[in-house]
């Protein structure tokens, strides 16, 4: 069992970690709804004499982009079909999207919403007349399977009474896989190729986040589903705010970074998602547009999006600008313009909307409606709500500001970056989109790299996947990774690093520390080593000022993008001097490590797509229009860890599911 944080600080680290070697068939990387879903489902595949093994950075009942909890559960197919669902994702992201990954997923989502609700989640229901009933009354009408029919917020959200949801999750796929086959508080850093076999991941190296200790893991095929990038831009907040960010701010992309490093191939990465949220606390918007039918005010008190300067607006990025349904980034796109009219700030009009609902409610009603608006924090953003408290803000006498905050990545919400990734073997998938593996076959959801699968914010070209898809994604994943450690259940993976270089690269900035700490009276400055704190901000200030961060209200040009690929340059080369005195200030090493890799490869893509495809996630100044005839295609990447080199290319888009 690892051990807690020590009362007066961080444990300290030293020279020589102890180290614990451990192999598997099936290893599992993260902790999240995608590896959730993959422990639940794994362990009914797995032949009498397979393992498995689950490594997680944090606590699994409190880890990934659903820790804090959730107010709705945005993908439940339910009465709609998997082809309305590929139409949907596919307009949202501006044509560009795998509609085999999106297609298969639509066939198996439910089922884990399903499974959410028998292990106990509590989903919103309605009765026969019409009315919404939350918590244990919902449960009164039956289950989702039953056909009881959920409060449906959109075409594709269902609400719930989610601040437990993670737990709920996780407990069940602890109880799946088995304390024994679970590692928590291990940070995974490195993944690690055969030496013997071309192209097939062997296996990964990490170390405890809670005791000097560093585990060498090999494996016959892996997992990695470690979430997207976050604080990779400089967040809005400052002072003691400035770490509060919408994404978890745990996820560094540690996913992307550890994948391309062994060669897998990365898809769109230059996508991101910037969401429109209330100001400073970060509260979600979701529920108040579609439960509550708020509208957007500008600061004359104008609802601008269905103006006629909007409309004209809009009708520069037909055909999703003109679409029934206007996509994420142009619904952003049109406040920043409004923004850089001169007409901010943008205000959701809160008391309108409660305003027009309570018309038709009874006081007892009314009174509860207002519960549910604070509740919408509660379950998922607790501290939007302290922060009404402390600006005095009731929802139903005043207005609050909203604004898109920093730039994420991230391959499950409303955002498409990730990895390329094989779909489904079935005869109406393009053979383009299928990988084949060493042996000649097909394994849904595998990388470019023999063995090596993902899920949730891994998987590119596929969005709108959210907690249900995510989870869903990963027992998709478990069942194709069982398959292939059985067809190869001859290969007995081989590393090519020895113990002793492995364990100097995890601990590299320790020894480093160690080595020069003594030279200087102030700890933290020293001519030898920089602090992973010191490499943050100088990741964040080079991403805010020169890739699209808001200082530029997202835009970035040419020459912008040569500046900071000089920085980003320097600062991959500043990593060797990184140094930690401590297992926290160590994670936060790697953590920056990971997040400029992955900036990298978000930043490469941007300066190779010679258009502006996502405007109001970004814009690149010298190409600002969109450019079907060139570039209606995927961008791909693909690092050389030989060379050292990147290869960034097209790859054609295949139309699957009819307008």
């Amino acid at each position: 069992m690892a051990l807690p944080n020590k009362v007066m600080g961080e444990l300290k680290a030293v020279r020589d970690p102890e180290v614990e070697e451990r192999e598997v068939d099936v290893l599992i990387v993260g902790g999240g709804m995608a590896a959730c879903g993959t422990a639940f489902e794994v362990k009914k595949w797995l032949k009498d004499d397979q393992t498995v093994l689950l490594c997680e950075k944090a606590a699994m009942e409190r880890s990934g982009a659903v820790a804090q909890g959730l107010s709705a559960i945005n993908t439940y197919i339910g009465e709609n079909s998997p082809d309305d669902y590929v139409r949907m994702v596919r307009n949202d992201l501006m044509g560009l999207v795998r509609e085999d990954l999106i297609f298969d997923l639509g066939c198996y989502v439910d089922d884990s919403v399903h499974l959410f609700e028998e292990w106990g989640l509590p989903v919103w229901k309605k009765t026969d007349d019409g009315k919404n009933l939350d918590g244990k009354k919902g449960q009164k009408m039956g289950t989702l399977k039953g056909g009881a029919q959920p409060v449906r917020t959109g075409k594709w959200q269902i609400m719930i009474n989610g601040e437990s949801y993670k737990r709920i999750v996780a407990e069940a796929a602890k109880l799946a896989l088995g304390e024994d086959n679970i590692i928590e508080r291990c940070f995974i850093v490195e993944l690690l190729l055969d030496a013997n076999v071309e192209n097939q991941i062997a296996g990964a190296v990490g170390f405890s986040v809670r005791e000097n200790k560093v585990y060498i893991i090999k494996c016959k095929t892996m997992m990695v589903a470690c979430g997207g990038a976050v604080n990779i831009y400089q967040p809005r907040s400052v002072g003691e705010g400035k770490g509060r960010a919408w994404y978890p701010v745990w996820n560094a992309g540690s996913t992307y970074t550890m994948c391309m490093k062994v060669g897998a191939e990365l898809s769109m990465m230059e996508n991101r998602f910037t969401p429109a949220r209330f100001k400073d606390g970060y509260g979600p918007v979701g529920a108040w547009f579609l439960l509550f039918k708020a509208k957007t005010l500008n600061g004359l008190g104008e609802a601008f999006a269905g103006s006629d300067a909007a409309k004209a607006e809009l009708e520069r990025f037909a055909p999703y600008g003109t679409a029934a349904i206007t996509p994420t980034c142009l619904r952003n796109h049109l406040m920043l313009f409004e923004m850089k009219e001169g007409r901010g700030p943008i205000m959701m009009d809160t008391v309108t909307a409660l305003a027009d609902l309570g018309q038709t409610m009874d006081k007892k009603e009314l009174k509860h409606l207002e519960s549910e608006a604070w509740e919408d924090f509660l379950d998922m953003t607790c501290g939007q709500a302290n922060l009404w408290c402390a600006q005095d803000c009731e929802p139903e006498k005043k207005n609050s500001e909203i604004m898109p905050t920093e730039p994420y990545l991230l391959g499950s919400h409303s955002g498409c970056c990730g990895l390329w990734t094989s779909g489904p073997d079935l005869d109406w998938v393009p053979d383009a989109y299928k990988i084949k593996a060493a042996n000649g076959k097909i394994y849904n959801r595998m990388t470019t790299v023999n063995g090596l699968f993902t899920a949730g914010d891994g998987v590119g070209c596929s969005g709108h996947k959210f907690s249900s898809g995510s989870h869903a994604e990963g027992r998709i994943a478990a069942k194709q990774m069982v398959r292939y450690a059985t067809d190869n259940a001859d290969f007995s993976p081989a590393l090519k690093p020895s113990n002793e270089e492995l364990v100097d690269l995890v601990y590299k900035p320790v020894r480093t520390f160690l080595d020069n700490c003594d030279y200087t009276t102030a700890i933290n400055i020293n001519p030898a080593y920089v602090k992973p704190e010191g490499m943050m901000y100088r990741l964040m200030k080079a991403t805010h000022e020169y890739g699209a961060g808001t200082a530029t209200y997202y835009q970035t040009s040419s020459k912008s993008l040569e500046v900071i690929m000089d920085l980003l340059a320097t600062m991959r080369e500043d990593c060797e001097k990184m140094a930690a005195g401590d297992l926290h200030e160590l994670m936060r090493a790697w953590e920056i490590y990971h997040r400029i890799w992955t900036v990298e490869s978000h930043l490469r893509h941007i300066q190779y797509r010679k258009e502006t495809r996502y405007p109001g996630f970004y814009y690149q100044a010298d190409y600002p229009g969109q450019d079907d005839e060139n570039w209606f295609c995927f961008v791909n990447s693909k690092y050389d860890p030989e060379k050292g080199e990147w290869d960034v290319f097209k790859k054609d888009y295949i139309q699957i599911i009819a307008d």
